[in-house]
Formats: structure tokens, sequence, C-alpha cells
């Protein structure tokens, strides 16, 4: 299989599970993406990325179709506004990867790069995709903090940074260090969530608002 140093090729067949389910996807919407989504850079590349952001999956009908993390459903919609308000977005945020929308300083990305069935990867999934994940963080040269949304992210984030889930357990608006990059975690900014009250605006924007200012301290000391 070919692959490019921190993403899977367009037809990565590491995950049996996920390639049928993403070949089958294929067949009946051949105009979506239907492929593992690469990581969303800022304009300047990733040399400039201080902050990355780690989601689960592409959505079925929201980054699976449009081929850009956060995009196509609702799951974007408090994400992009969030960075957007700290300044670490800017443009205008649509359905679609050809809306405008630029990120400043900041990556985002999946802990898991093909769709789920149902939006659950397994462990062996999970697993996998972590070399990829592995590959992104290491590229990044700038970088200094992640968030990471949703226990699965984070769990995998640490693992990725050689580190132990014991010693940096998730917790929504916790914060740790692991190989020098601090990490901020948060409950996934899924619908669902929204929904059920367990992730309110202000939750998702206080995390974002810690990140912001242990940014602008880093910058400054640095």
């Amino acid at each position: 299989m070919a692959r490019t140093l921190t993403e899977p090729d367009h037809d990565c067949g590491l995950c049996p599970r996920l390639r049928g389910f993403i070949l089958d996807n294929r067949k009946h919407h051949p105009d979506w993406h239907n492929g593992p989504v690469r990581t969303f850079y800022p304009p300047e590349g990733p040399h400039a990325v201080r902050l990355l952001v780690i989601g689960l999956a592409p959505g079925l009908r929201g980054a699976n179709r449009t081929g850009r993390p956060f995009t196509g459903d609702d799951s974007g919609d408090l994400l992009y506004a969030t960075l957007g308000a700290h300044g670490l977005a800017g443009g205008s945020f649509e359905m679609g990867a050809d809306d405008g929308l630029r990120l400043d300083k900041t990556a985002i990305t999946n802990a898991v790069r093909c769709v789920p069935p149902e939006n659950k990867p397994v462990g062996a999934e999970i697993n996998t995709c972590r070399a990829f994940l592995s590959a992104t963080i290491s590229h990044l040269e700038n970088l200094r903090a992640i968030v990471t949304l949703g226990k699965i992210a984070h769990d995998s984030t640490v693992r990725a940074l050689g580190g132990k889930i014991s010693a940096h357990p998730f917790g929504h608006n916790a914060q740790t260090v692991v190989a020098g990059i601090q990490l901020f975690s948060s409950y996934h900014c899924s619908r669902y969530n929204i929904n059920t009250g367990r992730l309110t605006p202000e939750m998702f924007n206080a995390v974002f608002a810690d990140v912001a200012r242990f940014l602008s301290r880093d910058q400054a000391l640095g």
C-alpha cells in the first residue's frame, strides 16, 4: 500500500472492515470523497502549526462526503465557530470544503482517518491508524498544544506521544503534559453531545479559551 509520511493512501486497505464500508459507500455515493480524510492545515503548511485538534473519525455524511475534517454535517458548526472566536480560524465556514475557511496556526485531524460503521471504530482500527497520527504529530515541528475531542482521541493521542493512559486520564477541560506537548481534552462536539447537554457551547469555549491563553503565553516566552 502506497502512503505518504503522515496520511494513508486513498485506497488504504489496512483495516478490512473500514475498507469494505468505504467500498460499499462508493457504490451508493460515487460522488463522495469515500476515503481516508487527510489532515486540514493552515495555508502556510505544517511548519506553521502550533495547535493540533484531534477528533475521533470522519462522519459518514460529513468529512467522508466532503473530504475535510468536521465539514459537511453538524459536527463542525461549534468547532469552527469556536476556533474563529479565538483567532484560530477565519473566513466563512459552510458545508463544503471549498468555502474559503482557513486555519491560523492550527491543524485538524482524526485519530481514525476512515469512516467507521455507526461512528464506532474498533480497537484494532484505532491502533492501526495510530501510526498515521504519530507521524502527523512528529511532522509538526512547531507544535505546542493538542486538543483531543473525546476519550478515544485522547487515549490514542497519549499513546502516540509515548505516554500512559493511567498517568494522563481523559476528562473534560482537563490538561496534562505528554512528551513536552500541552494536552487539553474536551467532550466531542458531536450533535448528540450538544443535544443531550453533555457539552454546551460555554463548556467548549472554556477549553479553547485556556488553549488561546496557553499559546499566547508560550509565544511571549518564546
